[in-house]
């Protein structure tokens, strides 16, 4: 089972001091909450995954059901998307000219460097794995599969996206990271790992800056490495290529030396074959 989507942000306002339309926002949490691989969801599905109130994941999915975006079984009592729905997500990818560039650069870095290699787009708090290719030197478990969510403020790909973002963008996204925090645990050790993600965050937007990727050692809690770039294409939403692989093999040495600069060729590649950003 996927994780759930991260709550909506605050919808008093976004960037730059611009409200947000709640109702809109509340109705694309509900849409968002369904998965790859799991067609059916009831309302206390949605309110566990949107992190909204009952009564108004019920007025959404009334809602999106008489407008044609979610189908309703009643034996079951539960929805899934509708044509009409997965028609919007048809059109974002109808443009797979950045995608096939970047897939046919992914597979031959993934076997020139025996990694496994992922590229991953924002959906509000989270990364979302759009694309990826693995290395037949490392165990398929070690590549996350594509829909799978990553941080936005908790994993190298994300802080590697954060870095490329305008700084008054970049701000508010942090901070409503930080008004979600994850779940579980004494509100203080809540606080402390938001406190140390914050500055491991820091750290990791000023490598971007400085030499275009960043690197995480173990910070899944996991003897795991991944190096991070951004891809900026002019006129489309930023994206993450991120490498991973065992420490052992991925130490932070090779990591500077080699697979940084390299993953940074490879996204400088890709942004070149649709335009310089």
């Amino acid at each position: 089972m996927q994780p759930p989507p991260s709550p909506l942000p605050n919808c008093a306002a976004a960037a730059g001091g611009r409200p947000v339309v709640a109702p809109f926002a509340r109705a694309l949490s509900v849409l968002s909450a369904f998965a790859p691989g799991e067609r059916w969801l009831g309302n206390g599905d949605l309110v566990e995954r949107t992190g909204l109130p009952a009564s108004t994941v019920t007025r959404m999915t009334r809602t999106l059901v008489t407008l044609g975006y979610l189908r309703y079984a009643a034996d079951t009592r539960r929805f899934c998307l509708s044509p009409s729905a997965l028609t919007l997500g048809y059109r974002a990818a109808a443009d797979t000219e950045i995608h096939r560039a970047a897939n046919q650069r992914m597979r031959l870095f993934a076997e020139r460097h025996q990694v496994n290699v992922h590229l991953s787009s924002r959906d509000r708090l989270d990364l979302v794995v759009i694309d990826s290719c693995r290395t037949s030197a490392l165990p398929a478990a070690l590549q996350p599969g594509i829909g799978t969510r990553l941080g936005l403020a908790s994993s190298a790909a994300g802080w590697a996206l954060l870095a490329s973002l305008p700084e008054a963008e970049r701000d508010y996204l942090l901070q409503s990271a930080e008004h979600h925090p994850p779940h579980g645990g004494r509100e203080h050790e809540r606080e402390l790992a938001w406190g140390q993600l914050r500055r491991r965050s820091r750290e990791a937007i000023g490598q971007v800056r400085a030499g275009g990727f960043c690197v995480a050692l173990g910070e899944s809690g996991q003897p795991m490495t991944v190096v991070a770039a951004p891809i900026q294409v002019a006129g489309r939403a930023p994206l993450a290529v991120s490498c991973l692989g065992p420490a052992s093999l991925m130490g932070r040495a090779r990591s500077v030396r080699e697979l940084g600069p390299a993953l940074v060729r490879m996204a400088q590649e890709i942004q070149l074959s649709q335009g310089r950003p």
